[in-house]
């Protein structure tokens, strides 16, 4: 048995998705930023958590937020549904766990949509984010 297929699942939240990487982090984070890349979306930022606790002397375990998207397909959604600029660019969540497993964490497409009455036909802007994380952590 593979240490993936012995990862335990981290607790779960509601509204969001998570999926083991079967990369170490590192690895992890370069597969995500070249996949936004290579869909023509933009990379806002990487914020990197564990380094900046790391600055004010604390410990944490590896924590990574990139925030992408696209703004002509985000603007759209915030006209739409203004308060779905609380949630946009979207973000993604790579982190490590007990026993050096990693984790991609992400808002479920559905939950945003139900959350801020995004319309039917605008839920497309962002359905993507299910299949990037996917491309991540699948050979």
């Amino acid at each position: 048995m593979s240490d993936l297929t012995k990862a335990k699942t981290p607790a779960t939240v509601e509204g969001v998705i998570t999926k083991a990487s079967p990369y170490e982090i590192e690895e992890t984070l370069e597969r995500l930023e070249d996949t936004i890349r290579d869909h023509g979306l933009r990379q806002f930022t990487h914020i990197n958590h564990s380094w900046e606790a790391q600055q004010v002397g604390l410990k944490m375990q590896e924590a990574h937020v990139i925030i992408f998207g696209d703004p002509k397909a985000g603007t759209s959604l915030m006209v739409a549904s203004p308060l779905i600029a609380l949630e946009l660019p979207l973000k993604v969540l790579v982190w490590q766990s007990d026993h050096n497993h990693v984790w991609v964490s992400y808002p479920s497409v559905t939950y945003l949509a139900t959350r801020y009455g995004v319309p039917q036909e605008l839920i497309t802007n962002i359905a993507g984010i299910d299949k990037l994380v996917d491309g991540v952590v699948h050979a």
